[in-house]
């Protein structure tokens, strides 16, 4: 259905009592009209009015959902309602993640005729989302983007799930900077780094003469998250023991310092991550089944970059740009091929570290083959990338990989789904 003749200039009016940038289409994607936050949006550019959403914001040739993207027009004339999806677009600042909302309006028969759009930046800095990984066009990455942006100026709680290396820190800081808590503090606790004898003390706090060494009272990360948002990583490996007292604090929001009777309230968002089945620890008896269903609130699975090819061009060259040390580098078409066919057991931590290593080897100014793992460290990355069981290596390929992995030893034994205790043990025993 074609749309003829000028929008209504009420309609036009209307855009303009919003403070937020808002744009009209029609039916067939071109722009109508455009508010002054909208303009001003898009200082310094050409004019807009006449073009394609498609075409000014993703610089397409063809919409969006032909482009293998989520479009909000399409799914407004299926559904005939408000839509919304977090896309990522090109603006005068750069590539940048933004949240649409989609509202259709209809004429006197009740036909869908126009739409008025509302754009809403994320504020997740740009230079962040490059650095570290945050970014990417599939349809996996941007569906996950979208629960992040509605989930975010709630105060629920969210279990971020999936693999090691796919950026669950990263997306819990971005849930944060997006809340309502930003200018508070956020605290990042990494539960599998805790014993379960300093885990109460260091999450609670402690009054002086609680145990011995208790010289001096202490607060505890949950007071020091106080009106922020507090960040449980690996929370599948909290101890059954102080597992309760975690329950306590999310069911009631309040706790106790050890040693103390006092009953303290805590005003802190948590968000909690992990790679392990959660569900399968629940039925072995290893994981509270009340504390996962608090927890579990607000799951969002992060998807395996395995899982988002079409991202990891994307991702290599922001990536090397950040790992280079400011020199002009760039991928070969054959080492990008490399990267394409390769199954990142690690993901983009495992991405990042051998563009960093192939940094540290080439001399010139493009990364090719020889810059890549070969040799035992190739056969070993591509053989774990087969099979799961990657704590079965034998010792000579645990050699081999020990001696050429690009990372530390603590990301060596996540990559291998090895305990770091597991992995020093071995390799103490064959003398590395």
């Amino acid at each position: 259905m074609a749309v003829k003749g000028e929008p209504p200039s009420e309609l036009i009016s209307f855009l303009e009592s919003f403070n937020e940038p808002h744009i009209l289409c029609d039916r067939n994607y071109r722009i109508l009209a455009a508010n002054e936050a909208y303009r001003n949006h898009w200082e310094g550019r050409r004019e807009i009015i006449g073009r394609t959403c498609y075409e000014v914001s993703h610089r397409y040739a063809t919409p969006c959902d032909q482009a293998g993207e989520s479009c909000p027009l399409q799914s407004s004339l299926r559904s005939g309602q408000r839509e919304r999806v977090v896309h990522l677009h090109h603006t005068p600042h750069g590539e940048r993640f933004e949240n649409i909302e989609l509202s259709p309006i209809r004429d006197a028969d009740g036909e869908i005729v126009y739409f008025i759009e509302k754009i809403d930046p994320l504020p997740v800095p740009r230079s962040e989302d490059h650095a570290r990984g945050l970014i990417g066009r599939s349809p996996t990455f941007l569906a996950m983007m979208d629960l992040v942006a509605r989930v975010a100026p709630a105060d629920a709680v969210v279990l971020l799930q999936g693999e090691s290396g796919t950026g669950k820190e990263l997306v819990a800081n971005a849930i944060h900077q997006m809340s309502r808590r930003s200018a508070q503090p956020y605290i990042a606790v990494d539960c599998s780094g805790l014993a379960e004898t300093l885990f109460e003390s260091e999450l609670f706090g402690h009054e002086r003469g609680a145990f011995t060494g208790a010289v001096v009272r202490k607060i505890g990360l949950v007071e020091a998250a106080a009106g922020g948002t507090l960040f449980l990583d690996e929370v599948g490996d909290i101890p059954l023991s102080i597992q309760v007292k975690l329950l306590r604090l999310l069911e009631t929001g309040t706790f106790r310092r050890v040693g103390s009777p006092e009953v303290r309230q805590a005003d802190v968002r948590v968000i909690s991550a992990t790679h392990r089945p959660l569900a399968e620890m629940v039925a072995a008896g290893s994981f509270r089944q009340d504390l996962f269903y608090r927890l579990n609130i607000f799951p969002i699975l992060l998807p395996a970059l395995r899982e988002r090819r079409e991202d990891i061009v994307l991702l290599a060259e922001s990536l090397l740009n950040r790992v280079s040390g400011g020199r002009n580098l760039r991928l070969s078409r054959d080492a990008l091929g490399w990267l394409r066919d390769y199954g990142f057991p690690g993901n983009v931590r495992e991405l990042r570290n051998l563009l960093e290593r192939a940094c540290l080897l080439t001399d010139g100014d493009e990364i090719d083959l020889r810059h890549l793992p070969s040799g035992p460290l190739a056969q070993v990355l591509r053989s774990t990338q087969k099979s799961t069981e990657k704590s079965k290596l034998s010792d000579a390929q645990l050699i081999d990989v020990a001696g050429s992995f690009p990372g530390s030893r603590k990301e060596l034994a996540r990559h291998l789904s090895l305990s770091e205790r597991t992995l020093y043990r071995r390799l103490k025993e064959l003398g590395v």
